[in-house]
């Protein structure tokens, strides 16, 4: 993979929706870190740009409360430093009206100037709505910003294969293709990316990764919490939308993927390319959609909505590595657990020395999971109980990447930022990728399967179990209960 320990240049970082969600939890914190990492450039600036009337003190207030909330470190003395940077232009950017954004970059690219900058670059962060992008990405071309600039783009991009090709070709009007980075977070989990060293740098894991010794893939990742204030979004999108056909299938592309030819962008992200061209397209017969009781009463929610919080799917990778073994994907709101976690089951050997009924209570297979929230890989089999005879028992080998780097792991919206900063493209998404995986679903978004409902703090609709049979979901066994 290439090297990230380049510098990167002067910038001017504009976030859009600067007072929105995701830049509370996720944007500021992790500008914030990086700061204090010594991760950003030497001369920066941020923008935060939404229709909320603030000043620029109290978008410095929203952005240290973000910062005490949610990053990893509380504020510090490197704070003051890091908000004299900060600025908020309070407008409703669109085409014929960009005039102001225009008059804030280049203030704040004045002000770098003054302290000793060259060619200032500059970073669009669209933390919105996908129903915004083409609006903004035309403005940006409007106010004359292209030039220097990279743009990020949030997930989903496009709401269909139709809606996909008609946004592509508005952003590919304004901007090269590298200046696009549309992005997908769990790309950027260092337990996602270890994989690559797992299967590539081991002599042991590669020769069995394939279909002759996996019997089946689970990629599993639930939610405790509801659609919270997001129901206006999460209409529009759902859990296929906002969570299959973006996270879980770029999790399924790396996991799948054939060696590449380097880990540079271009071949990697061709290699997820052919895994999603081998994929079938889904089918209702191999989904079930459910909604949790209550969603319909929440603030936001249309009358007799039949939008999924719920999904699970069974899909086949047709090609010659995975013929026959079934990747099963899970994700759902307000279930019994969280977890965000990719389990491939081994085959059973051909012959039984030690009695069935030692493994009843257990997933019938020798297992090899990754703990994507928690950085930790676990390798399940089982041993040989201590005492006389030959009685067996579960055991488990476990490795995390947290302990391993001293509680240092990189978060995910962190390394995206600084990749898109320094020009790496590796962990970012690519367009011919995005619309082969909205082909993918197109089917179900045309005719979805029935909607079921099920119980807050259950483990969704009934039909998922069946689904899966005489298989079943598998989590890792946390605080001493098991988790499935």
């Amino acid at each position: 993979m290439p090297a990230r320990s380049r510098s990167a240049e002067d910038h001017v970082i504009v976030i859009f929706g600067g007072r929105g969600d995701l830049a509370r939890r996720k944007l500021l914190p992790a500008l914030f870190h990086l700061h204090h990492e010594g991760l950003l450039p030497k001369r920066f600036r941020i923008v935060g740009v939404a229709r909320t009337e603030t000043s620029d003190e109290e978008f410095r207030d929203f952005a240290r409360e973000a910062v005490e909330e949610f990053d990893r470190r509380p504020a510090d003395s490197d704070w003051q430093a890091f908000a004299e940077r900060l600025s908020y232009l309070s407008h409703d950017v669109a085409p014929g009206d960009a005039q102001p954004l225009t008059d804030a970059v280049k203030r704040a690219e004045a002000e770098l100037a003054d302290e000793g900058a060259g060619s200032v670059r500059r970073l669009f962060y669209l933390a919105v709505p996908p129903a915004v992008f083409g609006r903004l990405t035309l403005a940006l071309g409007e106010a004359d910003l292209v030039e220097r600039s990279r743009v990020v783009y949030e997930k989903p991009f496009g709401m269909d294969r139709p809606s996909f090709c008609e946004l592509d070709e508005v952003v590919r009007s304004v901007l090269a293709a590298p200046q696009i980075y549309t992005i997908d977070h769990f790309l950027g989990k260092e337990t996602l990316q270890n994989v690559l060293a797992l299967r590539f740098a081991n002599g042991m894991f590669e020769p069995v990764w394939n279909r002759a010794h996996i019997d089946h893939v689970q990629i599993d990742v639930p939610e405790q919490l509801g659609v919270g204030s997001r129901a206006g979004f999460y209409e529009q999108t759902g859990a296929l939308r906002d969570m299959v056909v973006t996270h879980l299938f770029q999790v399924l592309s790396v996991i799948a993927l054939e060696p590449p030819a380097s880990l540079e962008p271009k071949p990697l992200t061709d290699e997820k390319v052919k895994v999603f061209e081998a994929m079938a397209p889904l089918r209702g017969e191999h989904v079930v959609r459910g909604q949790y009781e209550g969603y319909a009463s929440a603030e936001g929610v249309s009358e007799g909505s039949d939008t999924e919080t719920f999904l699970a799917a069974r899909v086949e990778v047709d090609n010659w590595r995975w013929a026959g073994v079934p990747f099963y994907l899970r994700t759902g709101k307000r279930l019994a657990a969280s977890r965000q976690t990719v389990t491939l089951a081994f085959r059973e050997p051909p012959r039984r020395m030690f009695g069935g009924e030692l493994i009843a209570d257990r997933q019938p297979n020798d297992y090899l999971t990754l703990d994507l929230g928690r950085g930790e890989l676990a390798v399940s089999f089982l041993a040989k109980r201590p005492g006389p005879g030959m009685d067996v028992e579960p055991a488990q080998m476990r490795y995390s990447y947290s302990e391993a780097a001293n509680g240092k792991l990189v978060d995910a919206y962190e390394r995206l930022l600084h990749d898109a900063l320094i020009g790496d493209r590796t962990l970012f998404t690519r367009a011919d990728g995005i619309e082969r995986t909205w082909e993918l679903v197109q089917d179900l978004i045309d005719r979805p399967p029935p909607l079921g409902a099920y119980e807050q703090g259950s483990w969704g609709p009934e039909r998922a179990a069946d689904l899966i049979a005489p298989r079943r979901w598998y989590l890792p066994e946390r605080d001493g209960r098991p988790a499935s």
